[in-house]
């Protein structure tokens, strides 16, 4: 059984700078910029801007108010000071561990999360007025979680490890279970663009239920979604979070739960308890939750007892949340005196998200939604999808036979990997644009199946144009090939949105991803479409501390402290001169995955 952190939330292109800062505030500018030195040369993961720094000594007379956002991604858990005005002033991070006891099985511990939440919130808010802090915020990973009637982890798994007692979201055990459930064609699954997910939360509740009945099944007291865990962790109460349970647990926000399709599917115990053990009490995202934060997590997290805490996000809506309202004026973009429903929100981590808000419902085939209220309120929500995207880039570098002299030589000229591979790029590519490189190697994502847009968890990836070569040549090119792979995937599920009634011309890029130039400007010329940057490069950190800060009251809305806290940064144009080599590139995409479903057909049988 292997037994990892992954690598970040495969942040390609990422440099890891750490800081922290001492107890107490620094009272001058001499002062401020020597505790920032040291912050600079302590290898902690605390990170701590200057800009943070000038704030926090401003807030003894400014009365700045902060907010704190978690956010526990696949592999790591972060969490970031925000004030008001959308800045994060520190952050900090600390991996968890993930089990794969066998291929596609993936299991967490909710008592390593909350451990990792604890740690990194103690960091940031060292040395901070404590009354200065309002409310805090938390996203997930949209993970499923088993308790007792007792809230004690219990086992997900045939071992009967209680530490392991969360299903991670890319955990694909429960395949044979969702292909029964979208056998039902039951009128629920229209709200996920007709086929549901592995991903989803009731696949994997049927498989605990049919294979860890006595063990887990009828042990339960709770099932959460690891966003609504969070929640109740802080507060001690049971409520969900609207987004997780309309976008992961089939909730209608009009109609409420559907007896007939729990039963259908033979989860029919879920409904005769009245859903007790998956939520009967639903909050809107950024809503107070209970009393605040009880005593115990006051002093496991180091903050003041009873400050709001916000009913959660899934993270990628947090991403969405913390870039897709930024105001866009003077920058020339064509979602300039356009409605908020021209942009989507790509978050890009381990995995990537393509999130599309209507002010009506849009059925997009193989797009999950038309959620209401899930991330902005009052709007619609499609959530298209990448399975793997930073962690097939990770897969593939990290499988290539070159990837230990990629990593001398990186190491040697003080850069990560991913930096070292752009610039190696630039001097093999000659007279030609980098993205020609690749003019005969393409490359097929799906190494964990296909989430959108054609809801196929059966693909495979494919790579077409491979040679002998084993060099750090080969390994750059196989490495653009699937970048550009991952940007064609994006313009496949854009344009079957765009098919469908959406009016998108502004991508809005958030994630560790999006610290890779090089991912960012194949988004653009391959999807033709500009791409927009917040000026905080932690735009789901800062999604998190939205939800706070509303929960605080600080706000009078989402809206309102989308706007005031998501700042604009970069702007990333399409080079236009390139578009035949990419649309040529993208016809080539097509016809691998339908040359795949021909294969497939031929060999089905044997």
């Amino acid at each position: 059984m292997k037994s990892h952190p992954f690598h970040g939330d495969v942040d390609p292109g990422r440099d890891r700078a750490s800081a922290t800062y001492k107890n107490c505030l620094p009272f001058s500018i001499w002062e401020m910029c020597m505790c920032f030195w040291s912050c600079r040369t302590r290898k902690r993961k605390l990170k701590l801007s200057f800009t943070g720094l000038l704030k926090m000594h401003s807030s003894k007379q400014d009365l700045v108010n902060y907010y704190v956002g978690i956010d526990v991604g696949t592999a790591s858990v972060r969490a970031a000071l925000v004030d008001q005005f959308g800045t994060v002033v520190a952050h900090a991070d600390q991996p968890i561990q993930i089990w794969e006891p066998q291929p596609d099985y993936y299991e967490q511990s909710s008592d390593d999360i909350w451990a990792a939440c604890c740690t990194v919130t103690k960091k940031i808010v060292c040395g901070i007025d404590a009354e200065r802090i309002r409310g805090l915020g938390f996203d997930a990973t949209c993970s499923l979680v088993v308790v007792d009637k007792q809230f004690r982890p219990l086992a997900v798994n045939y071992e009967g490890e209680h530490t392991r007692n969360i299903i991670l979201w890319m955990d694909h055990r429960a395949a044979s279970q969702v292909a029964r459930i979208n056998g039902t064609q039951h009128s629920v699954l229209s709200y996920v663009g007709g086929t549901m997910s592995v991903e989803m939360q009731p696949p994997k509740l049927l498989w605990i239920k049919e294979n860890l009945r006595e063990s887990c099944w009828e042990k339960a007291g709770y099932f959460f979604d690891l966003p609504d865990f969070l929640s109740w962790k802080a507060t001690g109460v049971t409520a969900r979070s609207l987004c997780t349970v309309v976008c992961k647990w089939m909730y209608s926000s009009e109609e409420g739960w559907n007896d007939d399709f729990w039963k259908l599917i033979d989860l029919e115990d879920l409904v005769e308890d009245k859903y007790e053990k998956i939520g009967n009490q639903i909050l809107s995202p950024g809503t107070s939750v209970g009393n605040g934060l009880t005593p115990e997590a006051a002093k496991d997290l180091g903050l003041p007892c009873g400050i709001a805490v916000a009913a959660s996000l899934i993270d990628a809506h947090a991403g969405g949340l913390g870039i897709i309202g930024g105001d866009v004026k003077g920058h020339n973009l064509p979602c300039e005196n356009q409605p908020i429903t021209s942009r989507l929100a790509l978050i890009c981590g381990t995995s990537s998200c393509h999130m599309g808000i209507s002010e009506t419902p849009i059925y997009v085939p193989g797009v999950w939604g038309p959620y209401y209220s899930a991330m902005v309120p009052g709007f619609w929500l499609n959530e298209g999808g990448q399975s793997t995207t930073g962690k097939l880039i990770e897969h593939v570098v990290q499988g290539h036979v070159a990837f230990p002299e990629l990593q001398a030589k990186a190491a040697a000229s003080a850069q990560s990997i991913y930096t070292y591979l752009n610039s190696h790029l630039d001097l093999i590519k000659k007279s030609l644009p980098v993205g020609f490189l690749t003019v005969d190697l393409h490359v097929w994502p799906d190494f964990h199946g296909n989430r959108s847009p054609l809801a196929d968890l059966t693909l495979k990836g494919m790579v077409v144009g491979l040679t002998l070569s084993q060099g750090l040549d080969d390994l750059a090119l196989i490495y653009l090939a699937t970048i550009q792979a991952i940007a064609l995937g994006t313009r496949h599920i854009l344009e079957t949105m765009q098919a469908a009634g959406h009016r998108i011309n502004t991508l809005f890029l958030c994630g560790g991803l999006r610290k890779n130039p090089l991912f960012v400007q194949m988004h653009a010329d391959i999807t033709g479409k500009p791409i927009v940057l917040s000026q905080e490069v932690e735009s789901v950190l800062v999604g998190a501390a939205i939800l706070g800060a509303c929960a605080s009251g600080d706000f009078a809305s989402i809206q309102e402290a989308m706007e005031r806290m998501g700042k604009i940064g970069k702007v990333v144009q399409p080079n236009h001169r390139h578009k035949r080599f990419y649309d040529k590139k993208y016809e080539v995409f097509l016809k691998l995955v339908e040359h795949q479903q021909e294969y497939n057909a031929i060999m089905q049988g044997i």
